[in-house]
């Protein structure tokens, strides 16, 4: 295994673990693959089929420990689907330089918000599936699963926030909900990707197996240990990437 690799692996099994917890695990896994020197259209691809591999992971944890509400996510997930094959078929097509003020701007709302509320996501007040909240629901699925196929930074992060503000679930329940929408969306992406030829499998297959471990770990400290665990690291990650992406325009 040569040194390259070794570094993915690592890299992106941190990545996978914090991403199981909290979302945002894209600000460790995508700059890992670009610093290993892979190009950004096959490192993004290349990503996205690791990633799939462990949300998949992960969304069996917390569906096993019925965190994960079917019966919304029926009406969600074909949304995040058509969203992730839109973003992804346009993201091969044009830059994302655009996206880089409004992104970070709306994470810093999304940590900030969420650090000075002190009850957000901490308790499960969801009531019932009404026509409002699923449409809304819809409307996330569709528009976070084209952010997801196009560029994907903090996805699920705001995924998790919207699922709380909308369903009023707490931390564990949200992001169980938020790793089958992201799976759902990560597959979408994956065939347009791979259609194109942007998949770079003898690097991505042995990273996988390290994401899929530490997805599984992530997943199980969060159904553990609860809300109290995932909310700093919620809002410790939501300003990291805000962080990361400012800089970034800074270069």
């Amino acid at each position: 295994m040569d040194n390259n690799l070794i570094f993915l692996c690592t890299a992106c099994f941190f990545a996978a673990f914090v991403d199981s917890i909290s979302g945002g695990g894209g600000i460790i896994s995508l700059p890992a693959y670009l610093l290993a020197g892979i190009p950004p259209h096959l490192a993004l691809g290349t990503n996205k089929f690791t990633s799939c591999c462990s949300t998949f992971s992960s969304s069996i944890k917390f569906a096993q420990s019925k965190k994960v509400d079917f019966n919304i996510l029926k009406y969600l997930i074909p949304f995040s689907f058509i969203g992730g094959i839109l973003g992804a078929t346009t993201v091969l097509r044009i830059k994302t330089s655009y996206l880089n003020t409004i992104v970070p701007i709306l994470l810093l709302f999304v940590g900030l918000y969420s650090l000075f509320s002190k009850n957000i996501g901490m308790e499960d007040r969801f009531k019932n599936i009404s026509r409002k909240n699923i449409t809304l629901g819809i409307i996330l699925a569709l528009f976070l699963g084209f952010y997801d196929g196009f560029l994907g930074a903090g996805v699920g992060t705001f995924l998790i926030f919207g699922l709380i503000k909308i369903y009023n679930f707490n931390f564990i329940r949200a992001g169980g909900n938020c790793k089958v929408m992201n799976f759902v969306g990560n597959i979408a992406s994956i065939i347009v990707f791979a259609v194109r030829g942007e998949i770079n499998y003898k690097i991505g297959l042995p990273v996988a197996v390290f994401m899929v471990i530490g997805a599984h770990l992530g997943a199980k400290i969060a159904l553990r240990k609860g809300s109290k665990i995932i909310k700093p690291i919620f809002v410790t990650m939501s300003l990291a990437i805000a962080a990361k992406l400012l800089y970034s325009m800074t270069l």
